[in-house]
């Protein structure tokens, strides 16, 4: 009963920092959930219950969506599911748990730096492989993404809506992936299903700081939010080790 309480309030977490920054939901939750739970788990169940909030985001926000970019890069991540697919499944658990860190970790860097990808045909392109790959792996597909629409100059309103429009499209391969490779089982559609009421809740609270945040403000919660994900990171990976 306590995990699944703890699991509650770790997708409510997930839930603001999606709606805040448009991104954040899956590099908040996996890393907590797998603390929590299992690495395969925190996995699945993250995606089961952030479906919801991309699918409803992608929606709400679709007039402010560069369709084409997320059109292609959910088609190439299609090439890229597979891999990741044969990750989840033989990897050891604490090749997974550094894995779930190294992204984290990544996604901090590249926001911090400012990194930039290359944004032509091939540049995304090979970002979308990248996005398929990290979203059966690990479930935190966003760092490639948040560099890329960096690198496309996007503004807040448009990266959030892009960004969900991507994570929809590559949410619903990557459950369909676990649903084909047995991942989907009874214990994580009962984790997900207590923890699926904090989603909407999440969202709210969310979108009302959403709406009152400058642009500089908005990347600095992306920047804080990813640290202290990454910090939980770390610390599942000292316990494991332990």
């Amino acid at each position: 009963m306590v995990v699944l309480l703890v699991a509650f309030g770790i997708v409510l977490l997930g839930a603001v920092a999606q709606a805040v920054s448009g991104f954040g939901y899956a590099l908040v939750t996996v890393p907590l959930l797998a603390a929590a739970l299992d690495p395969r788990g925190a996995v699945v169940v993250s995606a089961l219950t952030g479906i919801g909030v991309t699918l409803i985001a992608a929606v709400r926000e679709r007039a402010y969506a560069r369709w084409r970019v997320a059109l292609a890069l959910t088609g190439s991540a299609v090439l890229g599911l597979p891999v990741g697919l044969l990750v989840l499944a033989y990897a050891p658990e604490r090749v997974l748990r550094a894995l779930i860190a190294v992204v984290v970790l990544g996604c901090v860097a590249l926001v911090w730096s400012g990194a930039r990808f290359r944004t032509g045909r091939v540049g995304l392109g090979s970002v979308g492989v990248l996005v398929g790959v990290l979203t059966a792996a690990t479930g935190t597909n966003g760092p490639p993404l948040v560099a890329a629409f960096h690198s496309l100059g996007y503004d807040p309103r448009t990266f959030r809506a892009t960004i969900a429009a991507t994570f929809a499209g590559t949410g619903l391969m990557g459950l369909a992936g676990f649903a084909a490779t047995g991942q989907v089982h009874a214990d994580v559609v009962r984790t997900a299903l207590v923890a699926l009421p904090a989603v909407p809740l999440g969202w709210w609270l969310g979108n009302r700081l959403f709406h009152r945040i400058a642009p500089v403000v908005f990347r600095r919660i992306v920047l804080f939010g990813l640290l202290g994900s990454a910090g939980a990171a770390l610390a599942g990976l000292a316990g494991l080790a332990g």
